[in-house]
């Protein structure tokens, strides 16, 4: 009867990525609905990218994410205030994302950096305004930052075996 409640160490880092991203979620959420003249809807992305299941380098995974996030977002809004979005500045960009996150040690976390960038160049045609590129830069570091501070939460409280095994996907 003990046994029929034992979770293994790949079910329990499940469970515990699954919820961080639920209370990750429900924060930017909360912004979302609290600020709705805001592009809060961005943080919530932006959690949800960073946000990585627990292991070992889940702090490391997590900066870099987070340094990606910024940095491609950073791209696409010098790229913007350059000239409008269009293919050409978009291959730009994700090549100049590429070759500065390489150079900075992001490899792990370009395709978090390539999703900033996108969503700040794209966006910014349908809006055509700087203003709002640095709000959803904002909202991103915001989502950034809910990320990291749940990331920290979780691994204070999580049980240390829940680290051992990689969850499928991985």
């Amino acid at each position: 009867m003990k046994n029929a409640f034992r979770i293994d160490a790949q079910k329990l880092r499940l469970l515990l990525y699954a919820f961080k991203c639920v209370a990750g979620l429900c924060v930017g959420y909360a912004l979302y609905r609290l600020f709705p003249q805001h592009q809060f809807y961005w943080s919530i992305i932006s959690i949800l990218l960073v946000l990585a299941p627990d292991s070992g380098d889940s702090n490391k995974l997590a900066f870099e994410r987070m340094g990606a996030n910024l940095l491609g977002s950073t791209i696409g809004l010098l790229i913007y205030l350059v000239h409008k979005p269009n293919l050409l500045s978009l291959c730009v960009g994700v090549v100049a994302t590429i070759f500065v996150g390489t150079r900075l040690k992001l490899e792990n976390a370009i395709r978090s950096a390539l999703v900033s960038l996108i969503v700040v160049m794209i966006n910014e045609q349908q809006n055509n305004s700087g203003k709002a590129a640095l709000e959803r830069i904002g909202c991103v570091i915001a989502g950034c930052v809910i990320a990291m501070l749940i990331t920290l939460a979780f691994n204070l409280l999580s049980p240390k075996g829940a680290a051992a095994a990689p969850i499928a996907g991985e």
